[in-house]
Formats: structure tokens, sequence, C-alpha cells
């Protein structure tokens, strides 16, 4: 009974460190899937913003640059200005905003006139976003920097 006990705590001991980064690598996946959804959205709307030149996007929701000011507009969507009608009428890029799955908390921004790198936002547009984690992946670089 004793060897059993031991081989089982064996056992358990060594898959600890398995099982944890399993559960590390779930995390890396939602935070690359919810990187990627947030990065097309806001190419999306930087896209229907250049089509239209501007216009079809109130200017309460987006930037001289065509980038949104806020990131939950994406989301909530809009009316498009040159467009008179009801609820369905929205635009939404997403539908709803992913958490931040490193730290539960708001996303970094980095505006377009940001360095690629940089993790003070000007406030100016929301060009990318970025975990604020500054824990290092699996590969061996840092969340913030994907």
């Amino acid at each position: 009974m004793v060897i059993t006990l031991t081989i089982l705590a064996v056992l358990a001991g060594a898959s600890y460190p398995l099982l944890r980064n399993s559960v590390r690598r779930e995390r890396e996946i939602e935070l690359r899937q919810s990187l990627r959804e947030i990065r097309q959205a806001i190419d999306a709307f930087k896209r229907f913003s250049d089509i239209s030149g501007g216009t079809a996007i109130p200017i309460q929701y987006r930037t001289k640059t065509g980038y949104p000011k806020e990131l939950k507009i994406l989301a909530d969507g809009f009316i498009p200005a040159n467009v008179v009608g009801t609820e369905a009428a929205k635009v939404r890029f997403l539908r709803r905003l992913p958490e931040d799955p490193m730290t539960g908390e708001e996303w970094g921004y980095r505006s377009s006139q940001d360095e690629p790198t940089s993790t003070s936002w000007s406030g100016d547009d929301i060009f990318d976003v970025y975990t604020k984690s500054d824990e290092t992946a699996l590969n061996g670089t840092k969340y913030r920097e994907w």
C-alpha cells in the first residue's frame, strides 16, 4: 500500500507542471484569438472610414485618421451618418468586446502616432491593442509584445 501511494504521489507531482502549462497554453490561445479579433475589427472600422471618405462614421466615434476613438464603439455600433433609420441600421464590427484573458482588465492602447512598442497611449486614436500583462509566454516572449 505504501508503494502504491508513493507511485501515485510521484505521478501526481509529475503531472502538475503539465496541467499548469496546459492552463497557461489555453490562456495564450485565448489571448491570440482576442487580439486578432480586435485588430481585425479596428482594421474593418478603418476600411469603412476610408471607403466612405469618413463621412459615414459620425465624428464623435472616429478621429481624423479614421481609427476609432474608443474600443467599445466596435461592439456598441453606430448608425451611419448618411442613414436615417432604426436600431437595425447600426454598423457593428464586434459582437462583444473580448476581455484580456491575462489580466482581466482593460486592454492597453496604441495610437497611430505611437511607437510600435510604446506602452503609453497618446490618446489620439486606437490603432492597436495589447495586454498589460508583464508575464513571459511559454515561447519566451513577453505577452505585451504580441
